[in-house]
């Protein structure tokens, strides 16, 4: 996918470019101590995932990050290895390619867990729009102008979005909750986020 223009119109000035500073500063040092602490959850249900059906324990997708660049999403593997073979998907709730196992790391949000990785190299942030496949986000900006207005900033482990309506909301409202998130960037907004999602952690809600 090709770098969007208008994502350009987000112009930061450099008050926020501080807080991106110390943003990049707390989310390394947060992932790093994340994923050191979480390493056990992550063997083992990584060992639960190679016992239940075959293939990869890790999941790896492509998906569209910051000003339209590409980059490797990891995730632990929650679905059947032929889930696409029939071609992309959206996710649904109750998704029949969702194995037991996967269900359950969806739901608790687990399967996210190795993304740490891809906020220690720079492609991710704690907090942020969910990224989108390339695909998606082609069809989507189609459908809803200005939906790569989400590009404009890191995608994140998790969002306003998302703590507002889960994975299951429509891409119109996902925008909107991203648009509300990037025109309000501050870190208190990104702490409350945090907060309300290791509440969803433990509810299990807006999983898919």
């Amino acid at each position: 996918m090709h770098t969007p223009k208008n994502v350009d119109r987000y112009s930061f000035d450099e008050k926020k470019k501080i807080y991106f500073a110390f943003k990049r500063l707390f989310d390394l040092l947060f992932s790093i101590f994340g994923l050191i602490i979480t390493m056990p959850v992550i063997l083992v249900f990584g060992l639960f995932i190679k016992l239940e059906t075959p293939g990869p324990v890790f999941f790896i997708q492509e998906r569209v990050g910051q000003n339209g660049r590409n980059f490797n999403v990891l995730k632990l593997r929650s679905m059947g290895v032929d889930a696409e073979k029939n071609g992309a998907q959206w996710a649904e709730k109750n998704d029949p390619r969702v194995t037991k196992i996967g269900a359950f790391i969806r739901k608790t949000r687990i399967d996210e867990i190795p993304q740490f990785i891809n906020v220690i190299k720079g492609d991710m942030s704690l907090v942020g729009p969910r990224p989108e496949r390339p695909l998606f986000t082609e069809q989507f900006n189609k459908e809803i102008p200005g939906f790569i207005d989400r590009l404009a900033v890191k995608p994140g482990i998790t969002g306003w979005a998302q703590v507002n309506g889960g994975y299951d909301i429509s891409p119109q409202e996902k925008l909107i909750h991203d648009r509300y998130y990037i025109n309000n960037l501050n870190f208190v907004l990104d702490i409350n986020i945090i907060i309300k999602t290791i509440k969803v952690c433990f509810t299990g809600s807006g999983a898919r």
